[in-house]
C-alpha cells in the first residue's frame, strides 16, 4: 500500500513509526497510509526551514515572486491531477474540486504582486535633515495548520503569501487527505523554490504540539473547528508566537417575505449541499421572516431536491459527495435524529441513501428540516454535513437577533429586494462576512477571510492584505547625517 510521507528540506521522507489508513470515502475502502511525523521529524523541518530563512529572506522580491509565477503555472498544467487526487480523498466531486483549486490559485496570483504589497512608506525631512521610512520585514520560520475539508485551497491561503514575504515554511496539513496537499508543495520544488524553504510534515497531535511550542516558529495559522483553534490559539501565544485561528460557523441565511423565492432556493441549495455541506461557508439555517414566506420556501426547497444527487467524485453528474469518515458520517446523522427528537419536521430525509455500487460509501444524502428551534441542539452545533435547517421568524430584527445571539459569526446572508433591508442588515448584523442576495460570500483573493466572535481567533484575517501583516513585522528606521564638522549640543529634551 503506498505510504504518504513528509517533504523536508525538498526530499520526501516516510517517517514510519506510525502509520494511519486513508480511506476514499466513496468506497469506504483504506487505499493509501499517511505517515504520522513523530517530535523529532518535525523538528527536522524547522531546522530545514530555520536553515533556508536567511538566504531566501535576502533573496530579491522579483525573484520570490518570479517562482510564484512559475508555481501558478504548474498548478494550471497539473489542475486535473490535484482534483483527482482531492476527489479519491476527500470525496468532491470533480466539478466542486476544480473550483477549489481554482480560488487556491487566485491567492497565488495575488502573491505574484508581492513586490508592490511590501512596499513600505516613505517621508523626507520630518525634521532638519531627518529622513523616517517604514519596511516589512518577514518573520523567519512560520507554520500552517490545515483543514481536510479544503486540502488544496486552505494551505494556499497560507504559504504562497508567506514565502512571498521572505519566509520559510512548515505545513502540517490534514492526515485525512494529504496527497494533493504534498503534490502541490512539490511544484514548488519544481517551480525554482529552493529546499527548506517549503516543509510538509504530515501528523497528528504531536506533530500540532510540536508547532505550537518550539521556540524556531514565529507565527501560526490555523483553520479547523472552534475547539481546537481555541487551543491553537491560546496555546501558540502562551509560547510567544503570533496567531491566526480560523474555527467553526453556523451560517444562517435571512429569507424576506419580498425575496425572488425561485432564486434564493436555488442559492440556498448549492450554499448548503456544495461539497456535502462541508464548508466552514456553508449555510445551513435559513431564517424565513413570516409563515407565508417559510411555507413557499419550504415547499419550493423539497421540491427542488428531489433531482438531487449524491454519489462518487468520478461522476460528474452528481451534485456532492460522501462525507470524510464513518465516524463523521453517524455524527451528522445522529444531528438529523436529534432534531427529530426535540420536535422538528424532517421534510427531506438523507439518513440512508442508496448510491449503487457504493454502498459502504460514508453517504449522507440531502436532508431539510423543519420547524427547528434555537433551543435545539441541532441548531446550535455546528453539522459540517448535507442539512438545512429552517428556522421561523416573524420579523427581521428577530431573525437578526438569533444570528447575533449565536456564538459563531463567520458568514451570514440575506435574500431580499428590498435594499434599506439590506443595508440595515449588512450595517448592524455581528457577522465577519455578509451576502446581500449571495449565499456564499467568500472574499475574493484581494481582500481577507474572517469571521467574528467564536469563528475567529487573532486580530488578522487570512489571505489578502491582512497575510501581508500577519507574515511580516513593520520596522520603522529614522536617519541623519550631521554636516561635517558641525558639534551639536546635548539635548535632554524628548524630540520633537
Amino acid at each position: 500500500m503506498t505510504i504518504v510521507g513528509h517533504l523536508i528540506n525538498g526530499e520526501i521522507r516516510t517517517d514510519a513509526e506510525r502509520l494511519q489508513d486513508v480511506f476514499n470515502p466513496a468506497t469506504g475502502l483504506a487505499t493509501k497510509q499517511v505517515a504520522l511525523a513523530t517530535k523529532a521529524t518535525v523538528e527536522e523541518a524547522i531546522e530545514a526551514a530555520q536553515a533556508a530563512f536567511p538566504a531566501w529572506r535576502n533573496t530579491p522580491v522579483g525573484k520570490r515572486a518570479a517562482v510564484m509565477f512559475r508555481f501558478k503555472a504548474l498548478l494550471e498544467q497539473h489542475s486535473d491531477t490535484i482534483c483527482k487526487m482531492i476527489g479519491e480523498e476527500h470525496g468532491k466531486i470533480g466539478h466542486d474540486a476544480a473550483g477549489e483549486l481554482q480560488r487556491g490559485l487566485e491567492n497565488v496570483e495575488y502573491a505574484c504582486g508581492v513586490a508592490e504589497l511590501l512596499k513600505g512608506e516613505h517621508s523626507r525631512n520630518v525634521g532638519p535633515g531627518i529622513d523616517s521610512w517604514s519596511e516589512f520585514q518577514p518573520l523567519g520560520v512560520v507554520a500552517g495548520i490545515t483543514p481536510f475539508n479544503f486540502p488544496a485551497m486552505v494551505p494556499l491561503w497560507m504559504y504562497p503569501m508567506a514565502i512571498a514575504c521572505g519566509n520559510t515554511f512548515v505545513l502540517k496539513p490534514s492526515e485525512r487527505d494529504p496527497s494533493s496537499t504534498l503534490f502541490i508543495a512539490q511544484l514548488l520544488k519544481e517551480a525554482g523554490l529552493p529546499d527548506g524553504v517549503m516543509n510538509v510534515v504530515n501528523g497528528d497531535k504531536v506533530a500540532v504540539d510540536t508547532l505550537l511550542t518550539d521556540e524556531r516558529v514565529k507565527a501560526v495559522s490555523f483553520v479547523g473547528s472552534t475547539p481546537i483553534a481555541e487551543y491553537i490559539y491560546s496555546t501558540a501565544n502562551a509560547n510567544g508566537k503570533r496567531c491566526q485561528a480560523l474555527g467553526g460557523a453556523k451560517n444562517h441565511a435571512i429569507v424576506m417575505p419580498d425575496a425572488d423565492m425561485d432564486n434564493a432556493v436555488n442559492q440556498l441549495l448549492g450554499a448548503a449541499f456544495g461539497s456535502s455541506g462541508e464548508r466552514c461557508m456553508a449555510l445551513s439555517v435559513a431564517v424565513a421572516v413570516g409563515d407565508e414566506a417559510a411555507d413557499a420556501l419550504v415547499s419550493k426547497l423539497k421540491e427542488a431536491m428531489k433531482p438531487l444527487k449524491v454519489g462518487a467524485y468520478s461522476d460528474s453528474s452528481n451534485d456532492f459527495g460522501p462525507v470524510i469518515t464513518r465516524q463523521h458520517q453517524e455524527k451528522v446523522v445522529g444531528y438529523i435524529n436529534s432534531a427529530e427528537a426535540d420536535g422538528a419536521t424532517i421534510v427531506v430525509d438523507g439518513r440512508n441513501p442508496q448510491v449503487a455500487g457504493y454502498e459502504d460509501g460514508f453517504f449522507v444524502g440531502a436532508t431539510l428540516i423543519d420547524n427547528v428551534t434555537t433551543a435545539m441542539n441541532s441548531y446550535q452545533e455546528e453539522i459540517f454535513g448535507p442539512v438545512l435547517q429552517v428556522v421561523r421568524a416573524s420579523s427581521m430584527e428577530e431573525a437578526m437577533q438569533m444570528i447575533n445571539d449565536h456564538e459563531y459569526g463567520n458568514g451570514t446572508c440575506i435574500f431580499t429586494r428590498d435594499g434599506e433591508a439590506a443595508r440595515y442588515f449588512s450595517d448592524h448584523i455581528e457577522v465577519g462576512m455578509v451576502g446581500i442576495n449571495v449565499p456564499l460570500p467568500v472574499p475574493v483573493s484581494y481582500h481577507s477571510f474572517g469571521g467574528w466572535k467564536r469563528s475567529l481567533f487573532g486580530d488578522l484575517h487570512a489571505y489578502g492584505p491582512d497575510a501581508v501583516r500577519f507574515y511580516t513585522k513593520r520596522k520603522t528606521i529614522t536617519q541623519r547625517w550631521p554636516s561635517s564638522g558641525v558639534r551639536e549640543g546635548v539635548s535632554f529634551s524628548f524630540p520633537s
